[in-house]
């Protein structure tokens, strides 16, 4: 379900009351958590934050003239999703994040490749997005990207 919002506070507000409340929230802990670098923008109809051009000129490899992709936020229509491209590229982080939802939620852990996916607002552990969020930098992404994305063309 992609959003035709050109701005993340149009976005948030197209929203209804309950799912205006929780992504509010969580763009709040991505915004206080997220390394120097990276820039929150609409992207694919989503909240996003990405690596400007200006820090990596090439941009994604799928088009070259979007920024490259590194969270997303969205609000869809039965479930609320974190976008988080590290967990998927790294197996590493992937295994620390399944082991600490352990420790966040009781919850059974809903994911796909780099999608966390919340039925309710109240599943949402906001303690733990904020940690995996700082994870990784803008420099530490641009690396892991090229090396399993980039170079596979």
């Amino acid at each position: 379900m992609q959003s035709k919002s050109k701005t993340v506070p149009e976005y948030i507000d197209s929203l209804p009351a309950d799912r205006k409340q929780i992504i509010s929230a969580i763009r709040k802990v991505i915004l206080k958590n997220l390394p120097k670098g990276f820039q929150e923008e609409m992207n694919y109809g989503m909240i996003g934050y990405v690596v400007p051009h200006k820090i990596y000129p090439d941009g994604y490899h799928c088009d070259p003239k979007l920024p490259l992709p590194f969270l997303n936020v969205a609000s869809q229509k039965n479930f609320i999703a974190v976008y988080h491209m590290g967990i998927y590229a790294q197996p590493k982080l992937l295994e620390w994040f399944q082991d600490e939802w352990r420790v966040h939620s009781t919850k059974k852990l809903d994911m796909g490749k780099s999608c966390i996916r919340f039925k309710k607002p109240e599943d949402v552990p906001l303690d733990l997005i904020g940690e995996l969020v700082t994870k990784l930098t803008p420099q530490q992404w641009i690396g892991i990207y090229e090396k399993a994305f980039k170079n596979k063309k």
